[in-house]
């Protein structure tokens, strides 16, 4: 009887987890969420993303994979976040809230659920400058400051 009962917790608790979680896709340098267009994407190349409104066509964030100038040592290795409409910079080493095996737009897909659900990019693409302010005192590192040349 107690089985019972914990199996069905875990089902209810299963199913209320895939019911709120937000499908995020980049397609044809679209971003959908559950299928809606949010923002546009453009792949610069394997490090460098840049995302635009849909309103006006214009960037507000690019990311930026640095290796530090030293590719084969991968422990000193960090992203840029740069929020360009917030003139707001964050760099972070965290590279599992976005590493997917060097596929680049499954991290960039794994990028926007991490905003989405720090509240930074709501669910029709626009930037909550509050957020990106609380999100750049959570991660940022200042790698760059720290970083002799």
């Amino acid at each position: 009887m107690r089985t019972k009962k914990l199996m069905t917790f875990f089902l209810l608790v299963a199913s209320f987890s895939t019911y709120f979680a937000q499908e995020v896709a980049i397609k044809d340098d679209k971003v959908l969420l559950d299928g809606k267009q949010i923002l546009k994407a453009e792949k610069i190349n394997v490090f460098q993303y840049s995302f635009y409104t849909m309103k006006d066509d214009e960037e507000i964030l690019m990311y930026k994979y640095m290796d530090n100038e030293t590719p084969k040592y991968m422990e000193d290795d960090y992203f840029i976040l740069n929020f360009l409409t917030e003139k707001v910079k964050v760099e972070t080493t965290d590279i599992s809230k976005i590493s997917n095996f060097m596929n680049s737009r499954k991290g960039m897909e794994k990028l926007i659920k991490w905003l989405l659900k720090e509240r930074v990019i709501n669910n029709n693409g626009e930037l909550n400058s509050d957020r990106v302010q609380i999100f750049k005192d959570k991660y940022n590192e200042n790698i760059t400051e720290r970083t002799f040349r």
